[in-house]
C-alpha cells in the first residue's frame, strides 16, 4: 500500500520538513502513529488555507515538492487539493508513513456524475491496522482523519462528518464522505480505493488550473478552516459557517479583498496580482 519507488515517490527526501511542522505548529513526535498522524492533520488544515489564485492568474500550478512549498510552507500562500495533497503525501513519506494515494469526485449533495478532480489520502498508521482518510486539501476540514469503515460517524469540535460504503458498478467498493451542515447530512464527495500516482494528479490540475470549463479558471476562490468556524469566500461572497450550522453572508467590495485575504484567510497577494483579482472581482 505505501507509495514508495518508481512513479510512487513523493519526494519526502526533499521536503524541508523542519519548515513545514514550523508552518503547522506542530511541535509532537515525528512517528508514523495514528496520534502523530491526527495532529499533522489538524495543523495542516486549520493553518493552510485553500485558494486557486494562479489558476484565475493563468499561471501555472506546479507539482512539484520544490514549488508547492515554495508557495504552501515559505511563500504565504495557501492551495487547492492537488497541492495540498503532494505536500502532505511528501510529509507521511518522510515520516515513514503506509499510505495511498487516492482521487474523488466532489458532490456536494449533487447526484450529477462530475469529473474525478479532488485530491485524497488513505493511511494505515504503524501503531493501528485500521484504514484513515486524511482530506487534507478540501478546505473546509476535517479535523482529523475518519477511519474509512460502512457506518462511521464522528463529531470534531462539533463539525459532524460520516463515512457510507455502497457497492459500485464490477462490484468496485465506492465511498462516500458526508457532512453534517444547516441543511443536515450532505454527501460532500466519493472515492474508491484506487491507487493514484504522482502523475495522475499533474494529469488533474492541468484540468482544474487551465481548462476554460473549471471554475477555477473563472473566479476567486479560497477557504480558512478553524475548529470555530469556517471561512469562504466566491467570487464577491464571504460567507462563514459555524459548527452549529449557522452561517453569515456579505459582499465584500474589490478595495476590501487584499485586507480581507490577508486578516480573515492568510495569503498574501499584492501588487499586480492583487490589482488583477479586484478588477476580476469587480466584473463579476
Amino acid at each position: 500500500m505505501t507509495e514508495t519507488g518508481k512513479g510512487r515517490d513523493w519526494s519526502g527526501d526533499r521536503l524541508d520538513l523542519d519548515a513545514y511542522l514550523a508552518r503547522i505548529g506542530y511541535e509532537g513526535e515525528r512517528a508514523p502513529t495514528l496520534e502523530v498522524l491526527r495532529g499533522l492533520q489538524r495543523g495542516h488544515v486549520t493553518t493552510i488555507p485553500f485558494e486557486n489564485v494562479n489558476a484565475v492568474l493563468g499561471k501555472p500550478v506546479a507539482l512539484d515538492i520544490e514549488t508547492v512549498q515554495d508557495r504552501l510552507v515559505r511563500g504565504g500562500r495557501g492551495g487547492y487539493c492537488y497541492e495540498h495533497v503532494v505536500l502532505f503525501a511528501g510529509v507521511l513519506e518522510r515520516l515513514g508513513f503506509e499510505f495511498t494515494a487516492l482521487i474523488g469526485r466532489v458532490t456536494l449533495g449533487n447526484d450529477k456524475i462530475l469529473p474525478a478532480t479532488h485530491a485524497l489520502i488513505a493511511v494505515r498508521p504503524a501503531d493501528d491496522d485500521r484504514l484513515w482518510l486524511c482530506d487534507v486539501g478540501f478546505g473546509s476540514g476535517p479535523l482529523a482523519p475518519i477511519e474509512i469503515a460502512d457506518g462511521v460517524e464522528v463529531d470534531l469540535d462539533g463539525w459532524r462528518f460520516r463515512m457510507v460504503r455502497e457497492e459500485g458498478p464490477l462490484g468496485v467498493d465506492q465511498w462516500w464522505l458526508y457532512q453534517y451542515g444547516r441543511d443536515g447530512w450532505t454527501h460532500r464527495h466519493t472515492f474508491t480505493l484506487t491507487p493514484q500516482y504522482h502523475f495522475d494528479y499533474v494529469v488533474g490540475s492541468h484540468f482544474v488550473s487551465t481548462h476554460s470549463r473549471s471554475p477555477f479558471t473563472t473566479r476567486l476562490f479560497t477557504q480558512k478552516f478553524s475548529a470555530t468556524h469556517h471561512h469562504h469566500l466566491d467570487a464577491a461572497t464571504w460567507t462563514t459557517f459555524r459548527p452549529d450550522g449557522s452561517a453569515t453572508e456579505r459582499k465584500i467590495e474589490p478595495a476590501e479583498l487584499g485586507r480581507v485575504l490577508a486578516d480573515e484567510f492568510e495569503i498574501a497577494v499584492e501588487g499586480e496580482e492583487l490589482a488583477h483579482l479586484e478588477q476580476g472581482l469587480a466584473s463579476a
